[in-house]
């Protein structure tokens, strides 16, 4: 497996060095990163590049999916959205008490 990220996916992690992200070390942050912000393409590479296991891990433990792709991807993925913790009522109550509009 490559290291390195494809240049294509460079504009998904505009806020952190790129040429710091490896495949492998920086997967479960990757994964989050391009199933909630990315396109069909990266979200078509991240399914090439990962085990289903990890991204199901990932969409188990990852409080940052925004609500709609958290449902969307375990839709996807299979993982029923009472396993999915961004979409348990603790985080949904503590994400409207941060920014309530």
């Amino acid at each position: 497996m490559e290291s390195r990220l494809p240049e294509f996916l460079k504009p998904y992690f505009w806020d952190v060095k790129f040429e710091g992200l490896e495949v492998d070390r920086s997967a479960e942050f990757i994964i989050n990163r391009l199933l909630d912000k990315g396109g069909w393409q990266a979200a078509k590479w991240v399914e090439i590049t990962y085990p289903k296991e990890l991204v199901q891990k990932v969409l188990r433990t990852n409080r940052d999916f925004s609500l709609r792709n958290a449902t969307f991807w375990g839709l996807i993925y299979g993982v029923p959205e009472s396993q999915i913790k961004c979409l348990s009522e603790p985080y949904r109550t503590m994400r409207k008490t941060l920014w309530p509009y």
